[in-house]
């Protein structure tokens, strides 16, 4: 996994010379455990082998000169004097910045350029991967100590607090602490972690139905809301602490729509501890059923679904190659994911593009993804 050779190329034009760092940070994709974890239960994702780099230089003062290739635009900010003026893309990096601000951390500026290439909207984390690519270049520039967990959670409050997005840790998480070669078990309470090998035979392939959508100004606060509603009328701290069973069986009034929100978040918990066990075992097929499970529930029971969404998860799970497939990400466009027999995996890929093509008329991206690490900073020499 590579940047854009140009990134060096650019920073040579704009600042002159070369620069010192190059900080990665990797989107994610999430296998199953969706809307669960702003609901402190439990997530399954898996770094993927794209990524946000930043190539940079430190400053000696406390400016960030930024240039974002994917925009063609630049950006100049005072750490000491953060506003949330300028492109909306730079409010990702300003917001660590306040963040690490808020935790007393001096901070050193450093001129650089911002490469990606994590499909923007897709679901697939392109705004964490940048937030963990800007903490480690804030990180390096400012001489600060690299801590996986304690980044990860200044990013979301980046989100959260600068950004306006209520996600939860999974996302930052996933981009600063992954390995390479394994999913990542989050409990998202206690933020320990547990990594997970794919099934041998498994690859992961996402589909991108090209379908976008703005989490800021969409019904994904709606419905963290409504999760919140329904673990207060039942009386626990959150959803994560209740079983299947005991939510079936509660006699608390809760009205229908909340209700079937409930149960989405707490089936989903049960299947996301079921998943990690069939991965254990190196169990597929086990695995696949447990995502088109999950995937029922996002549509029936969750409603974010939507009409590209279904086309593509019904494509990809009519295909013989396929182990099982479902929606990723928040919901309402973006992508799938699909659990297919290895050898297969290319040729899964043509055909659920070419089928999910003739049903739509869009045009799709697929990508066989690989386990990726998590945030890294290499010297360029």
């Amino acid at each position: 996994m590579s940047p854009p050779p140009e990134v060096v190329e650019v920073f040579a034009r704009r600042f002159g010379g070369r620069p010192v760092w190059l900080a990665r940070a990797p989107g994610r994709v999430n296998l199953v455990g969706e809307h669960t974890d702003y609901n402190e239960g439990f997530v399954l994702p898996m770094a993927i082998d794209r990524a946000a780099w930043i190539a940079f230089r430190p400053r000696p003062d406390g400016r960030v000169h930024l240039f974002s290739l994917h925009f063609g635009e630049a950006t100049e900010f005072d750490l000491g004097g953060l506003s949330k003026t300028g492109p909306a893309w730079a409010q990702y990096v300003k917001g660590v910045a306040w963040s690490l601000r808020e935790d007393g951390h001096a901070l050193r500026g450093f001129e650089g350029v911002l490469a990606g290439d994590v499909p923007i909207g897709a679901g697939l984390s392109s705004s964490a991967a940048v937030e963990l690519a800007a903490a480690r270049a804030l990180a390096a520039s400012s001489d600060l100590a690299w801590e996986p967990k304690a980044m990860a959670l200044r990013a979301q409050r980046a989100e959260n607090s600068w950004v306006g997005m209520k996600c939860g840790i999974m996302d930052q998480l996933a981009s600063a602490a992954a390995v390479a070669g394994s999913a990542l078990l989050i409990d998202c309470r206690s933020l320990d972690t547990t990594l997970v090998p794919l099934p041998p035979a498994a690859s992961v392939v996402v589909l991108d139905t090209s379908t976008r959508r703005a989490l800021v100004d969409s019904a994904y606060n709606e419905r963290r809301a409504q999760c919140e509603e329904a673990a207060r009328s039942l009386g626990v701290t959150a959803l994560r602490d209740l079983t299947p069973e005991e939510l079936a069986g509660s006699a608390v009034p809760l009205e229908a729509t909340v209700r079937r929100r409930a149960r989405h978040v707490v089936s989903e918990n049960a299947r996301t501890l079921a998943a990690a066990e069939a991965m254990r075992s190196g169990d597929a097929a086990a695995l696949g059923r447990l995502l088109d499970a999950s995937h029922e529930s996002l549509r029936e029971d969750f409603e974010v679904s939507s009409p590209a969404l279904e086309a593509m998860v019904a494509c990809a799970q009519s295909d013989g190659a396929a182990y099982g497939a479902r929606l990723t990400g928040a919901g309402f466009g973006g992508c799938a994911v699909a659990l297919v027999h290895r050898a297969e995996a290319e040729a899964f890929s043509a055909r659920v593009q070419a089928a999910f093509r003739e049903r739509t008329g869009l045009t799709p991206q697929a990508y066989v993804c690989q386990p990726a690490a998590g945030a890294s900073l290499e010297t360029i020499s």
